[in-house]
């Protein structure tokens, strides 16, 4: 595993390099057709460490607008094999995916990681970027919202006036 790495972001069609990935570059196994589906969308973008033709790093990123900002970028998540780890591939991967949210003309990039997690903040911090405090909350969207308000809205009785014409 001492052969040439290569890193570069990787285009609209090239899901098939995503088919051969070193373990623990990814949280879970690559889906396929998810795969096809983020390359497919203009606004997600990945750039990948390639050895010997197997992804050994990436780095993913959704660029984005807001009616009051210009566009920003959001690192979502940076992965290294535990086998290629500490050889410079996640600088690697920072610089060739900041490089491109600066040329789709991202004004700024933000990326968040765990207070304990050494790894990443190192890598953060020698790709010159900023830590600022903040707080963040997970939604888990997959289940029904429980514990619903009491002065929610609900739907009216089914013997209520419509506001439809004709009623």
């Amino acid at each position: 595993m001492s052969g040439e790495v290569e890193v570069r972001m990787l285009g609209a069609e090239e899901a098939a390099v995503l088919e051969r990935v070193a373990e623990d570059v990814f949280d879970e196994d690559v889906q396929p057709d998810l795969a096809r589906e983020f390359l497919a969308d203009p606004r997600h973008h990945i750039a990948v460490a390639l050895e010997g033709g197997e992804v050994v790093g990436m780095a993913s990123a959704l660029s984005y607008v807001h009616p009051d900002k210009r566009a920003e970028y959001f690192v979502n998540e940076v992965g290294v094999a535990p086998t290629h780890q500490r050889r410079g591939i996640g600088r690697r991967l920072m610089q060739v995916l900041l490089a491109h949210g600066r040329s789709l003309g991202c004004k700024s990039a933000w990326v968040g990681t765990e207070d304990d997690n050494e790894a990443a903040r190192g890598l953060y911090a020698d790709a010159k970027g900023k830590a600022e405090s903040f707080v963040m909350y997970t939604f888990d969207l997959s289940a029904a919202p429980s514990g619903a308000r009491s002065d929610a809205p609900s739907d009216p009785p089914s013997d209520a006036p419509s506001d439809e014409p004709g009623s």
